[in-house]
């Protein structure tokens, strides 16, 4: 009986523990993939973040066009954008829905947004912007630089067919019409 006992006992915890490992190993992976996109925006390598975007994702936005707004907004010679100070928030299981695998992953980074370059009227429709997306206390003006600070909150659906590749969509209310065609409704339902 204390054979069968400890058996029992042996066999579960083996089974919680690959259970563990497991998910942190889909922690991991996608931490590690969602860092490459940031740092490829960050480093202004416009090509490499595209291609970690989720390509059903470009039936909504064709690739070339996401490739031209990316470098409208981060190669901007009016608009300095440096992030830094990346962390995630708890990310979900991930779970199969067709042939794909699907988590939200919520991250955080400063962005700090040089705007001395603009007018003022400029400068204060771009606060006023940040303020509506990020709420007003975790947007500062950093008067004597002309920049923004910004504590961003962000989440993005992490995909993969592999749990290995992981690519992107970045969840936002405003664009939830769009994404309709683009993720399950479980992950739709959650923006």
């Amino acid at each position: 009986m204390k054979t069968r006992t400890f058996l029992f006992l042996f066999m579960l915890l083996s089974m919680v523990t690959f259970a563990q490992t497991k998910a942190n190993s889909d922690d991991a992976a996608i931490k590690k993939s969602l860092s490459g996109f940031i740092n490829s925006i960050k480093e202004k390598k416009i090509e490499q973040c595209v291609n970690y975007i989720y390509p059903k994702f470009f039936t909504v936005v064709p690739k070339e066009q996401m490739t031209q707004i990316l470098a409208m907004t981060y190669n901007n010679p009016f608009m300095k954008i440096d992030m830094s100070n990346l962390r995630f928030g708890a990310i979900e299981k991930p779970e199969k829905t067709g042939s794909e695998y699907f988590a939200i992953a919520p991250y955080f980074f400063t962005l700090k947004c040089n705007v001395s370059s603009m007018n003022e009227d400029m400068r204060k429709k771009i606060g006023a912007a940040f303020t509506q997306k990020y709420g007003k206390n975790n947007v500062k003006y950093l008067a004597a630089e002309g920049a923004y600070l910004v504590n961003a909150r962000m989440r993005a659906c992490a995909v993969s067919q592999d749990r290995k590749i992981w690519k992107f969509v970045i969840l936002e209310k405003e664009y939830k019409p769009q994404l309709v065609k683009v993720l399950p409704k479980r992950i739709l339902d959650k923006i």
